[in-house]
């Protein structure tokens, strides 16, 4: 039999380096009395450094790296809040266009017509959201459809939660699509109409297909909100962005901004790794 893949390493990797580093920041921020003589001429050589001035002027002074926290949580906000709207979207669209996929050859008279209204709505809705940049998207909605609202959450939830239900739309349909026709046979024989397989054999079954799709989209989603700043949004990004402005050096706020993105992806995917494996080992 061939071996199991082990996924402890990783975890023990994570955990020493978080050892190593928090041993390296009570080194450098404890009382001199408190760490050992041989570590004295280093941490002395490291306040002294041209780096820690550097770091000192953009994230200690006027507690300037709370732009930066403050940008996170609206980052982690307005991403929650979209990948919900884009989910329900997502669902909606993807359902509608199923159905019409799996149905149109059976109805007669206005309800094919309804449906094909609004499969035809929904294609519209899907070349238009997947064709043009979300950039664009978020200033139309910002500068011309709620140009009275100075509710920049709002409307960059909005923006990203439509711009992210066009994608999950497709993933949730490929989901459905790859659902065996025998499943709605099945559902059939046993008395359920369309509407009921759909929900309680189809749906649940393309949901555990897709599930690990959606995390990624979340992940996505994550990196897309740092465009939020031309609608003058702080967030993460922008965040970055206003230390810059305010201590003309460029280097250390973007850089710290581009570790915190690549630590929030590297996590969720590791996540998501784990959910893919969790629902592997749940076919077997």
């Amino acid at each position: 039999m061939p071996k199991k893949k082990s996924y402890k390493i990783p975890l023990i990797i994570a955990a020493i380096l978080l050892v190593i580093i928090a041993a390296a920041l009570y080194l450098l921020i404890a009382p001199i009395a408190n760490i050992p003589s041989w570590f004295i001429p280093a941490r002395e050589a490291f306040y002294a450094s041209a780096f820690y001035s550097d770091f000192e002027n953009n994230f200690i002074t006027d507690s300037r790296y709370m732009y930066i926290v403050k940008g996170l949580g609206v980052t982690f906000e307005v991403t929650f809040f979209a990948v919900l709207l884009g989910i329900v979207l997502g669902v909606i669209v993807a359902l509608v266009r199923s159905s019409y996929d799996t149905l149109k050859e059976e109805l007669r008279g206005f309800g094919k017509g309804i449906l094909y209204f609004f499969y035809k709505l929904c294609g519209v809705y899907l070349t238009v959201i997947r064709g043009t940049p979300v950039v664009v998207q978020l200033m139309i909605i910002y500068f011309v459809i709620f140009a009275s609202s100075n509710n920049k959450i709002l409307v960059a939830l909005l923006a990203f939660g439509i711009n992210s239900g066009a994608y999950v739309a497709e993933i949730i349909r490929g989901g459905i699509m790859s659902i065996d026709k025998g499943q709605f046979e099945a559902g059939r024989s046993l008395g359920f109409g369309y509407v009921r397989t759909m929900a309680f054999i189809i749906i649940p079954q393309a949901f555990k297909t897709v599930l690990p799709a959606l995390a990624n989209e979340f992940i996505v989603l994550i990196k897309e909100t740092s465009v939020s700043g031309y609608v003058g949004l702080q967030e993460l990004t922008k965040g970055g962005d206003i230390i810059r402005s305010r201590t003309y050096s460029a280097f250390m706020p973007l850089i710290a901004v581009a570790i915190i993105y690549l630590v929030i992806v590297m996590f969720f995917s590791w996540l998501v790794s784990l959910l893919e494996r969790r629902l592997k080992n749940s076919e077997r």
